[in-house]
């Protein structure tokens, strides 16, 4: 995490958001992806924000998209705000950004402001952490990190971001979004892991989706473990994403 974890949405934020949709990538809060622009659309979109709020709002395309990809597919319903934390523009008028995701959103309606690139009314999303769940935090945050060590590579799981990681004593609300972007889960999966505002269930569903590694963890929560879905290595932290 960085100082930008501190600078949240603008006192004078109106609801109204850029929308750069993807079909592969679900960005989360208190994460920050790299990220490549260079259609017309989204140029014009990241000039306006680096002129303005800096904010960069993340929407996955839903499935189908391929058939109206110029126009206007369908997007998934909650989105995550992000914050512009570096831009690096190249020789051929394209451009390199970090995006900081800052805040769950969910899209109230598509409005036309006249740009090429789409834009939405949103409300902000609250996270929710029931209090009987809060009070074994520490418990249920020691089993998630033992989890994930166990399923991301071994060299990821000895590097200083992962220590930093270990170091830190996140809230398990954070803690559940950063293993939620970081872990190699299916794309529908992670957007379901974003759209959920409860955090004891963002935390089940992390544990039933990373599966058996936790088959000697001591955890009440989880009952049955299925079998896990793909959880071949991915690169840690990922690389750009396309647009």
């Amino acid at each position: 995490m960085g100082h930008w974890e501190n600078a949240g949405i603008p006192d004078d934020f109106d609801g109204v958001v850029r929308l750069f949709p993807l079909p592969n990538l679900v960005l989360f809060p208190h994460v920050v992806q790299a990220l490549h622009i260079f259609e017309p659309r989204y140029c014009e979109m990241l000039s306006e924000a680096l002129e303005s709020d800096h904010l960069i709002t993340m929407a996955l395309l839903n499935s189908g998209w391929e058939h109206s990809y110029q126009g206007k597919p369908s997007l998934a319903s909650t989105v995550c705000i992000g914050r512009i934390i570096s831009h690096t523009p190249t020789d051929d008028g394209r451009h390199n950004i970090l995006l900081a995701g800052i805040r769950r959103a969910s899209i109230v309606q598509e409005i036309n402001n006249g740009t090429l690139f789409r834009q939405a009314e949103v409300k902000i999303l609250e996270d929710i952490t029931p209090l009987d769940f809060s009070e074994k935090a520490p418990e249920h945050r020691k089993t998630l990190m033992n989890v994930f060590k166990s399923v991301i590579p071994q060299d990821a799981a000895q590097s200083k971001t992962f220590s930093d990681l270990l170091s830190q004593q996140l809230p398990l609300s954070i803690l559940t979004d950063i293993i939620g972007y970081a872990a190699n889960l299916p794309t529908p999966f992670k957007q379901k892991l974003l759209a959920e505002v409860n955090v004891q269930v963002r935390y089940e569903m992390l544990m039933q989706q990373l599966g058996p590694a936790i088959a000697t963890a001591e955890d009440p929560i989880v009952d049955e473990i299925p079998s896990p879905t793909s959880l071949a290595p991915r690169e840690f932290p990922p690389p750009f994403s396309m647009n």
